[in-house]
């Protein structure tokens, strides 16, 4: 699915690049730190795969500090079962995606929202790229691919998703600038 977004890209002037994440605590917080500290991008967009077998999109608004005791692909947790020893307890992304699930459908499946994106690497992920990129970070759980959820499809529906998020980063940085006249 990912390959597909990549080949249809998300537009002349957007650079979209596609990395795909260990499923490691350590490696993924690595990989994420340098994404905003060499990129510096506008937006970082996390795609996990759903626990659920469910045909759903998922747009996870908030990314969770604590409770991450679960083992990852090497055996290990984070110390102290969190993202970042002395970080909030939760952190929102800059992308409101309760506007975003009301104005946005991709016909043939659900999209629905949630706070919660699981204690797992997902989470861990998120909230660590919502710290060091200051919220302007997003997540998406997807469905298994499947006869009905191509990655044909899903690639289609990620990129309208992701587009619709960035016209928002768009409209808050014109926000942004008519504020600092």
């Amino acid at each position: 699915m990912l390959k597909e977004l990549s080949k249809r890209g998300l537009g002349e002037n957007i650079n979209l690049r596609i990395m795909q994440l260990p499923v490691v605590y350590q490696k993924a917080k690595e990989q994420v730190c340098k994404i905003w500290t060499t990129l510096q991008p506008l937006l970082t967009v996390h795609v996990g795969l759903a626990s659920s077998t469910t045909a759903l999109i998922i747009l996870e608004q908030c990314g969770k500090n604590k409770g991450y005791r679960e083992r990852d692909a090497y055996g290990f947790h984070p110390e102290g079962a969190c993202c970042v020893l002395d970080g909030p307890e939760k952190i929102e992304s800059t992308i409101n995606m309760k506007t975003l699930w009301k104005n946005i459908s991709v016909e043939g499946i659900d999209i629905i929202l949630s706070r919660d994106a699981g204690r797992y690497i997902c989470d861990y992920t998120y909230y660590t790229s919502l710290y060091y990129g200051k919220g302007r970070a997003a997540f998406i759980h997807v469905p298994p691919l499947s006869e009905s959820v191509t990655a044909e499809f899903l690639g289609k529906a990620l990129q309208t998703i992701i587009l619709a998020m960035l016209e928002q980063c768009g409209k808050q940085r014109e926000m942004d600038h008519r504020g600092k006249k």
